[in-house]
């Protein structure tokens, strides 16, 4: 396994599912890890409505430029700058991003 890269000013790719990117729900559920390939960002966006079965499909997970997320969903901008380990939820449509507090993504 190789170690994780580190972010850089060149990264400026994320992951999106596809119910944000495809199907235009709205980001409620974003967080940040270690970068997983080049031009990783380390960003990662959900709408909050996936299942356990729908995440465990790698096709509903895509890389997208985090510029065509900002087009999606403006208000993700301001949070981009956190570090890693930032975790942020929507608690509703049109509610703004609180801190997600002691998150952790799953180690499947």
């Amino acid at each position: 396994m190789t170690a994780p890269l580190e972010p850089t000013a060149a990264a400026d790719r994320c992951l999106a599912t596809d119910k944000i990117v495809a199907d235009g729900q709205p980001v409620r559920f974003m967080y940040r890890e270690a970068p997983m390939f080049a031009g990783d960002s380390g960003w990662r966006f959900l709408a909050g409505t996936e299942t356990d079965a729908y995440m465990e499909d790698p096709g509903h997970q895509r890389v997208h430029a985090l510029t065509r997320v900002m087009e999606l969903d403006p208000t993700v901008a301001p949070l981009l700058d956190s570090p890693v380990g930032a975790a942020f939820q929507r608690p509703e449509r049109g509610a703004p991003f609180e801190d997600a507090g002691d998150w952790t993504p799953d180690e499947d």
